[in-house]
């Protein structure tokens, strides 16, 4: 005999909008007692609003599961790639690579040009650090106690650290991922845009932190 697939129990609570609002729900009270609780907003507990809102705006358990498919499917590349990434900032990390690079800038620096060279080697160490807090950390401290030591402006080169990093994003472009995934498009539809702005950035931010300096 054959068995309905429509009218299994997993099928039904797959599109069941009462079991939707009723997770939905479960996650809307635990936010009320986090804050209720003395609790601050932070990126762990957006991400879990963002998931609980989907939840519910999507009716469906089925619906959810699909968008969600959906949307990985457009950046499928990137998250592949996020783990490599992440082994690639360890090692540059602890093999000292990222020293190694600041370390050169510094040498030729003066405390006019050292956020000049802060910028630059950013940009080149973004390639294999794409993270603004991951960045930051890798080459952030070595770069401040370079400024100390030879005395540049500490403000200078930390804004310089930053906007290197902000400038590669325009080759690395993950910022706009959720933007891609809403119209459907591919990373290579884009790249040639973004590109071009980085060359016209790349001037803006030299001519900026040279006059700054």
């Amino acid at each position: 005999m054959d068995i309905d697939e429509s009218n299994t129990l997993a099928n039904r609570l797959n599109n069941s909008r009462l079991l939707s609002y009723l997770i939905g729900a479960i996650g809307v009270v635990y936010v009320v007692l986090y804050f209720h609780g003395g609790g601050s907003m932070d990126l762990n507990l957006i991400n879990f609003i963002i998931v609980f809102l989907g939840i519910i705006l999507l009716g469906t358990p089925i619906r959810y599961v699909e968008k969600l498919n959906e949307g990985i499917r457009t950046i499928s590349g990137i998250i592949l790639q996020y783990p490599f990434y992440a082994g690639i900032m360890a090692i540059m990390a602890s093999s000292g690579l990222v020293n190694t690079f600041s370390h050169f800038f510094v040498k030729i620096a003066t405390p006019a040009t050292l956020p000049f060279w802060g910028l630059i080697s950013s940009f080149f160490i973004n390639f294999f650090a794409p993270s603004g807090g991951g960045h930051w950390v890798i080459q952030g401290p070595f770069m401040i106690e370079a400024a100390k030591s030879i005395g540049a402006s500490v403000g200078h080169t930390a804004t310089a650290v930053m906007l290197g990093n902000a400038w590669n994003d325009l080759v690395q472009p993950f910022w706009i991922l959720p933007a891609l995934a809403l119209s459907k498009l591919k990373l290579k539809d884009i790249m040639g845009y973004t590109v071009i702005m980085m060359f016209w950035i790349g001037i803006v931010y030299t001519v900026a932190i040279l006059a700054w300096a």
